[in-house]
């Protein structure tokens, strides 16, 4: 079993609370993304899932044990990290061979019973980095140094290291983050195709939301060292949790702006927006994704053209909405990108043809009862 699960886990240094108790199951098998910001304390749960941070309340459990006194080297993990930490004086092939001279290492039981720990041969040794260069295509690297390695291929190197000692646990910190815009798209569709071939849980940091949508199983989105949310990518992008979540989550992201509910409709400055009978009269903030706003002249939204963008397969339509006041009503629409875009400063309509997101205007949760697509 590789399942990995937080149970009211914290995590403080002195009086800053890095990880505030976190409750989260990871499955057996599972490719997890920990996702967020720069400091919202995902690495810092990767790390603890490694023995390399101590836990300061609450316990981690890998499998069926509680691993908080356990050293790193005997919770059966594998690390691969941003900077690759590959050995510069030694070839491919030893720096793969690494993990398997330096501790013991689960192998399957000689008499085909249960996996037992014991040190690798030295032509058991050479089969498992033949097989990890194999699968990551460094057969023809294996005796050059890290040095006359790309990027790229440096990365690989430090996969095939993970891979070799055949952890429970795959744990990965950004480790893309130093890649061209190319490698990176090319590498994580070698990642989702070794998890796909090892079967083996992996858990993956980053702050970067397209690895998270196109790499995960499920996402955990973490801000200010909590658990906002977590769930598959189309859940957490089609139902965000709350305002956060909405902004992090798309690009761009969630067009946000506070709004009244009164008679059926929200009011945004001189606009109204049907809303579903349920949603209690008040304020809320309204949201909408770019991708379910369109020009129609009969729309319900009326707002001034301020900027258009055109990136060849879309055109983004900055505008600002009428009557409301604040930077919240700079709000986006896609648009084709052989749509004729209307002039700066002209005053247009737009159409909702999606969701429309509601949430609490004081703490930002999400409401029920949306209003209609």
């Amino acid at each position: 079993m590789s399942s990995v699960s937080f149970r009211g886990v914290t995590k403080r240094y002195g009086e800053v609370t890095a990880v505030d108790r976190l409750d989260l199951d990871i499955a057996d098998g599972e490719f997890m993304v920990l996702l967020g910001p720069s400091g919202c304390g995902k690495s810092t749960a990767l790390r603890m899932i490694a023995g390399l941070e101590e836990i300061t309340a609450g316990e981690l459990v890998i499998g069926d044990r509680v691993v908080n006194d356990v050293v790193p080297a005997k919770r059966d993990v594998s690390m691969v990290f941003q900077s690759y930490a590959l050995y510069p004086h030694m070839t491919v092939r030893k720096n793969i061979e690494s993990p398997l001279v330096t501790r013991p290492t689960r192998v399957a039981g000689r008499d085909g019973g249960p996996d037992e720990v014991r040190r690798l041969t030295a032509a058991e040794r050479k089969a498992r980095i033949d097989e990890a260069a194999r699968m990551l295509g460094l057969e023809a690297y294996l005796d050059r140094k890290p040095g006359a390695l790309s990027g790229g291929q440096r990365q690989r190197v430090a996969l095939a290291r993970a891979v070799v000692s055949r952890p429970s646990v795959f744990l990965m910190d950004e480790p893309l983050s130093n890649l061209d815009a190319k490698l990176r798209t090319q590498t994580r569709a070698e990642l989702v195709d070794l998890h796909r071939r090892l079967g083996t849980t992996f858990i993956y940091v980053t702050h970067d939301q397209v690895e998270a949508m196109t790499m995960a199983d499920r996402i955990a989105i973490l801000s200010d060292g909590r658990l906002r949310q977590v769930g598959t990518p189309r859940e957490v992008y089609d139902r965000p949790a709350d305002l956060f979540v909405a902004g992090f989550i798309g690009t761009p992201p969630m067009n946000t702006a506070t709004g009244t509910v009164a008679d059926g409709t929200i009011a945004l400055g001189v606009s109204r927006l049907p809303v579903a009978a349920a949603v209690p009269a008040g304020q809320v903030v309204v949201g909408i994704r770019p991708e379910h706003l369109r020009l129609d002249p009969e729309g319900p939204l009326r707002a001034v053209v301020r900027q258009v963008e055109w990136l060849g397969h879309e055109a983004l339509l900055r505008v600002q909405l009428v009557g409301v006041d604040g930077a919240e009503t700079a709000w986006i629409a896609r648009l084709a990108s052989d749509a004729a875009p209307p002039p700066i400063g002209a005053e247009v309509r737009l159409a909702v043809s999606g969701p429309t997101h509601l949430f609490d205007v004081d703490d930002g949760h999400r409401l029920d009862g949306a209003g209609p697509s």
